[in-house]
Parts: C-alpha cells; structure tokens; sequence
C-alpha cells in the first residue's frame, strides 16, 4: 500500500476544494495518525501554503473536528430514523445494526478514524463520548428487546453491545467499497451473522 503522504500533489489546477483537503488529511492522519501528523506535511502532500490551507480549516484541530463530525453524524443520524424509534425492539436493533454498517461503509475512512481516536484531546475525548451514546442505545435496546423475548436474555446485554461492534467495527480492516449494493449485501450479512447468535429459537 502506498503511502498517501509520499504521493506526490497534484499540480497545475486551480487549488483543492474543502472537501478534497479533508479526505487527503484524513488519509495521512490514518497511515501516520494524527499526532505525528504535522500541518506542513499536509501542505506539502497538497502543493499548498500552509496560509492557502488554513483559507479552508482555521486548524488541524478544526480538520479532525469535521473528520469526525462526518462519522458520528452518520451514527446519530441512523438513531433519528423513524426506523430506530417504532417497532418492537427487535426490528429497531435490526434497523441500528444495520445503518451502522451502511454508514461504516459509506464513510469508511471517517469510520476509521474514528475507531482509532484514543482521547488525547478534548475533541477526541468528546468524540469518544458521542460513540459511547451510541453504544448505550444500543445496549438499551438489547435489554427491551430481552424483556419482549425476542433475543435470548442469557447474555449480558453491555457485553452482547462489545461483541456485535467488535465484529462491526473489524469491518473496517478488510473491507473495500466497490459499489452500494455490495453494502447493502454486506449489512444483510453482519446482521444475519450478529443476531442468530441472539435469536431466542
């Protein structure tokens, strides 16, 4: 795999629109992860002062902001589906599970970056925060959907949590996007996969 702060920046146009800066940041800050990676070396990676890079982002701060901004939106905005709020819990946690891996799958290196947030700032540590809500959610989802009978009621509904996005979240290691039916193709199987195991027959 090449490594995306080695690759030379294109030259000869116009300039690199906000979105495209943010993508390029987002790949250098997993491949070299964020600490080490330095507002030069992402100036340099786009042939652009650092003054024409902060025209688009006030900071690497604002950078990682939005960065994460993009993954967690998506999570959130699964949780305010209609989807996520009727039904029997079982069709709710189905609904979750499955925006969650559309979601990881559409924003895969936003997703990514994410997962290796470790909390060495208050924008990470607040970033931490809102996954963990996320989380709980689901955990309480787990226990209503215990008490209707409609998953089994034998695992501890926080460690049922850690092990269907443990095996969510591994997506993002071997998963490579090659079009939106694969996705949904793809989200059909986690769920199969991650409630059989709780299926009450």
């Amino acid at each position: 795999m090449s490594d995306p702060s080695q690759t030379p920046a294109r030259r000869g146009r116009p300039g690199y629109d906000r979105e495209r800066i943010l993508e390029i940041a987002v790949e250098m800050f997993i491949a070299q992860g964020y600490d080490a990676t330095s507002v030069s070396a992402l100036a340099a990676r786009l042939g652009l002062s650092k003054s024409a890079l902060y025209h688009h982002f006030a900071s690497k701060e604002e950078l990682l902001q939005v960065a994460l901004d993009e993954a967690l939106g998506g999570l959130e905005a699964v949780l305010a589906e209609a989807e996520a709020r009727d039904g029997s819990a079982r069709e709710r946690l189905e609904h979750m599970l499955l925006g969650a891996v559309l979601v990881l799958a559409d924003r895969l290196a936003y997703v990514t970056l994410l997962l290796r947030v470790r909390g060495n700032s208050d924008i990470e540590r607040a970033a931490l925060e809102r996954r963990r809500e996320f989380d709980r959610r689901v955990t309480a989802l787990l226990r209503v959907a215990q008490a209707e009978g409609t998953v089994r009621s034998d695992v501890d509904p926080s460690v049922a949590t850690r092990l269907l996005f443990g095996m969510v979240n591994s997506i993002v290691e071997w998963y490579r996007p090659t079009g939106a039916e694969q996705a949904k193709d793809l989200a059909r199987d986690v769920l199969t996969v991650a409630l059989d195991g709780l299926a009450t027959s």
